[in-house]
């Protein structure tokens, strides 16, 4: 894209959403990504930390349990650390798993689940250690510097009274079992982090609030880089088509309903425009087709072959085709110089225009 100096008062194109898209230049924000991972393993805490004690706790009894005759070998250590691996593996994989999940889950969620192509490839001048520290030190750098201090604020002011309350606890003055101990840790460890993840919920909330505003603010364009931008979708060959399409159709639908007009208002070869009034279903003459040099004269033909009658009203053609919508009623201003002309074309077509009337009810 063009790299004007001007300044940003445009609101940025779809063309350029999509390129940022494809680069990977979207609002994220990497405190919803810790307050992800931390809430999914949690979450697998919460769910599966009574089998994880089970399985600790079994695997400790049966290794003290059978320390006399334990067999001290080559073999028998290989097969000692293969056991150890797997109820390792088993403790921690519902938490990797879960916190996996939640990273991507916080990721997809950013960037509407749609895959940056470009992002993806190496970029070797992210390795440039000048380049890195101007990052480090740039202007940008201070809010996640601010937030980073806030979330610590707000983590300490969340869990002090916590903390306090666990310190105090009479687990620390009295004798009790390791059953009881693993409890008290677990209890106190839930609840110290959930309000952490509160706490990070917030912050997440507001550092994103915070990243999709600067997002938009950089995507901004200025008047140059508009102008630039909408000469190059113009002259897009598959925009130019489509636009060909879609005016294709409405062409075909407008032309399909002139043999349903009360009266065409001619220019009077310049212009032709249809009219349709009904005084049980409109409250004013609508505008059902209208058209300049080929597309007036198509009109006019239909109307021919439909004994639609055709007027030649220089002034009201040419404030008809100005002002009036397809589709639409036609001004107000217009209403007494449209009333005369379909008075008229009633008078002279009252048969016709009265059968119509009867069908349409």
């Amino acid at each position: 894209m063009s790299d004007y100096t001007g300044e940003k008062t445009e609101q940025p194109t779809p063309r350029r959403l999509e390129e940022a898209l494809k680069h990977g230049q979207i609002a994220r924000s990497p405190e919803v990504q810790t307050a992800f991972v931390l809430l999914g393993g949690l979450a697998a805490l919460a769910f599966g930390g009574q089998e994880i004690w089970r399985q600790l706790v079994s695997s400790m009894v049966i290794s003290l349990g059978h320390l006399h005759d334990t067999t001290l070998s080559m073999d028998a250590l290989q097969g000692y650390a293969v056991a150890g691996a797997l109820i390792l593996l088993k403790c921690v994989a519902p938490v990797l798993i879960a916190t996996l999940l939640a990273g991507l889950l916080a990721g997809g969620i950013q960037n509407r689940f749609n895959t940056a192509s470009e992002a993806l490839t190496p970029n070797w001048n992210r390795l440039n250690p000048v380049e890195g520290f101007k990052r480090i030190f740039s202007v940008h750098m201070a809010a996640p510097a601010a937030i980073s201090i806030a979330k610590l604020t707000a983590i300490i002011l969340l869990t002090y009274s916590e903390v306090v309350s666990i310190l105090n606890d009479p687990i620390f003055t009295t004798s009790v079992g390791v059953a009881r101990i693993a409890t008290f840790l677990a209890e106190t460890s839930l609840r110290i982090f959930g309000r952490v993840s509160l706490a990070l919920l917030v912050i997440a909330a507001a550092d994103y609030g915070y990243q999709w505003w600067r997002h938009q603010r950089e995507m901004m364009m200025t008047k140059e880089e508009l102008k630039e931008e909408m000469k190059h979708t113009e002259g897009n060959p598959q925009i130019k088509a489509a636009r060909r399409r879609r005016r294709s159709v409405t062409k075909r639908k407008m032309l399909a309903d002139v043999p349903t007009a009360d009266v065409v208002v001619t220019n009077p070869t310049h212009i032709a425009v249809a009219l349709r009034y009904n005084r049980k279903t409109m409250r004013a003459p609508k505008v059902v087709a209208k058209g300049i040099r080929l597309n007036a004269q198509m009109i006019r033909d239909l109307a021919r072959q439909h004994q639609v009658p055709i007027i030649e009203n220089k002034p009201l053609a040419r404030m008809l085709f100005k002002h009036g919508k397809v589709g639409s009623e036609i001004p107000a201003a217009l209403y007494a110089a449209v009333a005369e002309v379909l008075a008229w074309v009633y008078r002279v077509n009252r048969y016709r225009y009265y059968a119509e009337q009867n069908q349409a009810v």
